[in-house]
């Protein structure tokens, strides 16, 4: 067996001083099998294609490879020298933390049946010897393309791509908003997002990203929704075996966003102790699996987004004062409706029109009164509960403005409201209290006509105090 020492160092030096003209990929490929003269035919074919090229004669200089280098191929011999195969050792790596390795098997003319447990591994290549270095490569594009598809159709199954929406407005705020997008959207640096519940911030985050061009995913992930004891391995992943039910080692969300943006939403609900690995992983820009002891280098853009006014967070000790500054490079901040009223006509439209063709049934017409009933209306939910009236319209043909009247019987006025600032907290109150009402109690049935979460419901009340209104259920 060669030297292994000197015959990995030759090897890491030669893929590092490689011709400056020829294309860095970024990528590293693994090349395991017995055959030295097949080694060096694929490394010298390799190295035009990849910066880095390894290779090494059986499952045991891969193992100790695998523990001081990153990389993204592996191509293996299904039959090694000892007792591993290669189809043994592929299994081998992803349990240890290389979820998203590339594998192509190379097998000789009389190896039918390796060739079939081959052909029946999961995300497996099969070439048999002789092959030319171009039908390779070809393989490695269309194991690439495949494992692309992949992370797409998770997302997608996960509802983490959402269609992709306009930026409604012409509003001053909105304006400026666009004018901060389209400077800092090609920039790698993290943003803050902040606004009240249903302002548009997933949307502005998706804009950001689309404008990026980065070419990797936008993965958004709700802080909020995950449970504590659940949250590290969503975000970094697990190794099989790491905890009890780890049957199989499975990717993080912060390995589908390498390349691209992960939105961190409701940033203020995520635990201290999950805060501090956050943390690390945007200062090193590389994460641990759960269960594992290797650092895996991550490129991904972090948003992050929050209805909370985070110094008041870290004032009372809910949110780290490193993670705030860390996270505030950039801060966007998203203006509440009643701040941009000028904008309701045109949204109102703007989701009748999308809600009409959704739902197969005929625009509705909105008058002029309606529209100055809707632009009175302070909207506490926001962009997200004007969006929800408009549906609800089309879907009982009643015009917009009835809800106006039904959820706001106060009927305060403008003049009153602009000269006494507590009367939209009055507004707010007498808002959710109704849709509390209309739901018999229940918090979730009404954060749901609300168009926000139930946490907000919830917050709300326990500011108010439960004196008020029925008693609230789950």
């Amino acid at each position: 067996m060669e030297g292994t020492t000197g015959f990995m160092t030759d090897r890491v030096d030669a893929g590092r001083c490689q011709d400056a003209n020829v294309p860095d990929t970024g990528e590293a490929i693994l090349i395991v099998d017995n055959d030295p003269a097949l080694r060096s035919l694929l490394e010298s074919g390799l190295r035009h294609d990849f910066s880095r090229v390894y290779s090494v004669s059986n499952a045991g200089e891969a193992r100790a490879l695998a523990q001081h280098f990153r990389f993204d191929i592996l191509i293996a011999d299904i039959h090694l020298a000892g007792e591993t195969t290669g189809l043994e050792l592929a299994r081998e790596l992803r349990d240890i933390g290389y979820f998203d390795m590339e594998v192509v098997f190379i097998s000789g003319n009389g190896d039918l049946n390796g060739a079939v447990a081959a052909l029946q591994d999961d995300a497996a290549n099969l070439l048999r010897k002789p092959f030319p270095i171009e039908q390779l490569l070809a393989v490695i594009k269309r194991a690439r393309h495949h494992r692309r598809l992949e992370r797409e159709n998770y997302l997608l199954h996960r509802g983490q791509l959402p269609a992709v929406e306009r930026l409604v407005g012409k509003s001053e705020p909105v304006k400026e908003m666009w004018r901060i997008i389209n400077r800092i959207a090609p920039m790698p640096s993290t943003v803050l997002i902040t606004g009240e519940t249903g302002t548009g911030k997933e949307l502005v985050s998706r804009a950001l990203h689309d404008l990026s061009g980065r070419r990797g995913s936008y993965v958004p992930v709700n802080c909020g929704a995950i449970s504590p004891e659940l949250m590290e391995g969503e975000l970094f992943g697990h190794l099989k075996g790491a905890f009890t039910g780890a049957h199989q080692a499975r990717e993080g969300l912060f390995s589908h966003a390498d390349g691209g943006t992960l939105l961190l939403d409701e940033i203020g609900e995520m635990p201290l102790g999950m805060q501090a690995k956050l943390l690390r992983v945007l200062e090193t820009r590389s994460y641990r699996p759960v269960g594992g002891n290797r650092e895996i280098s991550v490129n991904a853009r972090v948003i992050a987004a929050t209805n909370r006014h985070l110094p008041d967070e870290v004032s009372a000790g809910r949110f780290r004062k490193d993670l705030f500054y860390r996270l505030n490079i950039v801060e966007l901040r998203l203006p509440p409706l009643r701040e941009r009223r000028s904008d309701i006509p045109r949204l109102a439209r703007f989701f009748m029109n999308i809600f009409s063709a959704e739902l197969g049934v005929p625009t509705q017409e909105l008058p002029a009164s309606d529209l100055e009933q809707l632009m009175r209306y302070d909207w506490p939910g926001n962009i997200r509960e004007l969006r929800n009236v408009i549906e609800r319209s089309l879907l009982l043909g009643t015009p917009p403005s009835n809800y106006v009247s039904e959820m706001d019987p106060s009927e305060a006025d403008d003049e009153a409201i602009t000269s006494n600032p507590s009367s939209l907290d009055h507004v707010e109150r007498s808002h959710i209290l109704n849709a509390l009402r209309a739901a018999d109690g229940n918090k979730t049935e009404a954060a749901r006509i609300l168009g926000v979460s139930r946490k907000t419901v919830g917050r709300k009340l326990k500011e108010w105090g439960s004196a008020c209104g029925p008693k609230p259920s789950a």
